[in-house]
């Protein structure tokens, strides 16, 4: 179907641009009182062979372009588009007429003018606040459910990923668990680092890449919760991190991520974090001073005598006097605990 399409723009192409070609031909003849025919035929070929290889790029390549850019859009965002150019028409026909009665040339541009000027606006305007315009018309249903369903929506509908808490992998686990109910969102912007990482000639990061990739599978054939990719973008902002804040921002939701500077950004600019790494901090088992437990004694502490060993959960346990007591299982008692941005640290003594 695209290749018929195409071949016939191609020689609706050739037809009109041979046949526009061949009458200015004839013009450059009679301004050189030169041989009409030989110019007509010679510019009507031009013509032909320009359109049988440019018209593709100017009409059918554009137009299937914007129809998948539109299927893959969001309804909310594609609903506050199709909004913002009825009310800039409006606002441009209201200013329409006195513009009109200026004197030319301003009479003529002005009311164009104001109908890209109010257009432009109200799509930027709307699209800013697509969110708001969804809870409001939900709000005007009759129903009291969705009434009440839309006065009580979360903010937090979406969650947005990041590229390094795709590649950390636990987020496959937790949401097999059930705790998380809401949308996973993916940005296209995210998922290109993603295939970038996996396609670097380092070993390392193509393999972390590559994982990654392996983990959004597993989201979207396995997890219970819904998970979307999405073109949503922010042009003014080069940079991943800070086009995820921007988007968390548009969308009022939180972002999900394990990079610490990341979580220290967004949280400056008000923006919600959930960090796994404080997750998993937060459900490690809780140990009281003069509890006792068996740890084994792996290497040497820092200070003199020490000795480290890890439980299963991968908390930190400094043993004192546990440095000759390398490669044996102990059983110490915990003196004291201590919450670290790393994790939580346990020290204790046989």
């Amino acid at each position: 179907m695209q290749l018929s399409v195409d071949f016939f723009a191609r020689i609706l192409g050739a037809l009109v641009a041979g046949v526009l070609f061949a009458a200015i031909g004839q013009t450059v003849a009679e301004l050189f009182s030169a041989s009409v025919a030989g110019y007509a035929v010679v510019f009507g070929l031009v013509g032909i062979l320009a359109g049988l290889i440019l018209t593709p790029y100017i009409t059918t390549r554009p137009i299937r372009s914007l129809r998948n850019r539109l299927v893959r859009m969001p309804p909310e965002r594609l609903g506050a588009i199709i909004l913002g150019i009825f009310m800039g028409l409006i606002a441009a026909a209201l200013i329409s007429f006195p513009l009109s009665s200026l004197p030319d040339p301003f009479g003529s541009v002005g009311p164009l003018v104001a109908v890209v000027i109010f257009c432009y606006f109200s799509i930027v305007v709307l699209t800013l606040r697509q969110n708001d315009l969804r809870i409001f018309f939900a709000s005007l249903r009759p129903s009291p459910e969705n009434v009440a369903a839309a006065q009580a929506e979360p903010e937090e509908a979406y969650i947005l990923l990041d590229t390094s808490v795709i590649i950390d992998g636990r987020i496959t686990d937790i949401s097999r668990t059930g705790f998380i109910r809401s949308v996973l969102v993916v940005p296209n912007f995210v998922l290109n680092e993603l295939q970038h990482i996996a396609d670097s000639a380092d070993t390392l990061r193509r393999n972390r890449g590559r994982r990654g990739l392996e983990v959004l599978r597993i989201l979207q054939q396995e997890a219970p919760i819904p998970i979307q990719i999405t073109d949503m973008d922010v042009s003014e902002v080069r940079e991943v991190d800070s086009k995820l804040v921007a988007l968390a921002r548009e969308l009022r939701c939180p972002i999900m991520t394990n990079d610490y500077n990341l979580n220290r950004v967004a949280e400056l600019q008000g923006v919600g974090v959930l960090n796994i790494n404080d997750l998993a901090n937060a459900v490690k088992a809780a140990f009281l001073p003069g509890e006792e437990l068996d740890v084994r004694i792996i290497q040497e502490g820092k200070e003199y005598g020490q000795g480290v060993g890890y439980l299963e959960d991968g908390t930190m346990v400094v043993v004192e006097d546990g440095r000759n007591h390398i490669n044996k299982t102990l059983n110490v008692t915990v003196t004291k605990v201590l919450q670290t941005t790393a994790g939580r640290m346990i020290f204790a003594r046989p």
